[in-house]
């Protein structure tokens, strides 16, 4: 079932192991269409796996879908319910009563999965006086801000050259066997590599070989550049993580279970490893990864279990899938 409120769109599937769980999308960037990709991950969770799937979007002054509009997502009420939040934001400046459910999400210590330019998804100007402003990426209060303190990581560059060098994801050998890469192959996104450090306390799932090109056939670059500490290095040796968990404890004490993934551009969720490795992160995330089995026709896919993560997610559902 779909339906369409002024404000937001909500997907909710009739049954599979996700029933009776709730995930909230949070949609709002200028580059990566993630108001026509967060959609469609939003789909197969929920009319594949039973979820309740609930997509937010940046709208302006008309009530139109407007990625531009930096200070307004409304229905993040909808997270004061949520399991789950998947976001793909970038430089946003949400009203205090807005940004005060997505805080309190937050300390409450539930799950996020954080998508492609969410390192950098908040952003607040010196001097702001706003009780939140610790969350923008440039915080001095908190270095780093939300990106750095709790995804691991803030905005540094571009490692692969920009709309030039796609990116092949790498399996990480020491993280084979962890639930989010269950059968996962084959990743390859047209997004380009960003520098990357997480901390210490993160299991790096992927790592990104730059690519020479734009198409999976093309050979790895042999640029070498120089990172954020002046280091100069190959840019495929090391890889730069770009998928990676961790289990952060917040201020209020309580742990949140975090997936951050550098890819996740609408036309990034075109490849099949990177939806099964978003809808298991989604199953990790709220602590299903071990779920039984329950059989499902997988639509336009052929069979797929619904009750296991890893499953054949077949296509990302109708609608443009960027531009």
């Amino acid at each position: 079932m779909s339906s369409q409120l002024s404000d937001r769109v909500v997907y909710e599937g009739s049954s599979g192991p996700g029933r009776r769980k709730e995930i909230v999308f949070l949609t709002g960037d200028e580059e990566y269409r993630s108001e026509e990709g967060l959609p469609q991950l939003a789909r197969i969770l929920a009319f594949r796996y039973g979820f309740k799937c609930t997509v937010l979007f940046s709208l302006n002054d008309r009530g139109e879908i407007d990625p531009n509009v930096k200070n307004n997502e409304p229905g993040l009420e909808a997270l004061d319910s949520a399991d789950l939040c998947v976001m793909l934001l970038r430089f946003r400046q949400w009203p205090d009563e807005q940004m005060k459910h997505f805080v309190d999400y937050y300390l409450a210590g539930k799950p996020l999965i954080a998508l492609r330019t969410s390192t950098h998804a908040f952003d607040y100007p010196e001097g702001s006086e706003s009780p939140y402003r610790k969350f923008g990426w440039q915080s001095k209060e908190w270095p780093g801000g939300f990106g750095k303190q709790v995804l691991g990581e803030t905005w540094i560059s571009h490692w692969g050259v920009h709309k030039g060098q796609a990116t092949r994801g790498i399996i990480a050998l020491e993280a084979v066997k962890h639930p989010v890469l269950r059968s996962v192959k084959d990743l390859f996104v047209t997004t380009d590599v960003y520098e990357a450090n997480p901390p210490f306390d993160a299991e790096v799932l992927v790592r990104g070989e730059v690519l020479s090109g734009m198409t999976p056939k093309d050979s790895p670059a042999n640029d070498v550049k120089k990172t954020a500490q002046g280091k100069e290095q190959p840019v495929n040796d090391p890889m730069m993580p770009i998928a990676w968990v961790r289990q952060y404890l917040n201020e209020s004490g309580r742990v949140n279970r975090v997936l951050t993934c550098t890819m996740g551009a609408a036309t990034d969720l075109e490849n099949e490893g990177l939806r099964r490795l978003l809808v298991n992160g989604a199953f990790w995330a709220v602590g299903l990864e071990n779920g039984g089995r329950h059989a499902l026709g997988g639509e336009g896919a052929g069979e797929a279990g619904a009750g296991d993560p890893g499953a054949d997610d077949g296509d990302a559902g109708g609608g443009s899938l960027g531009r």
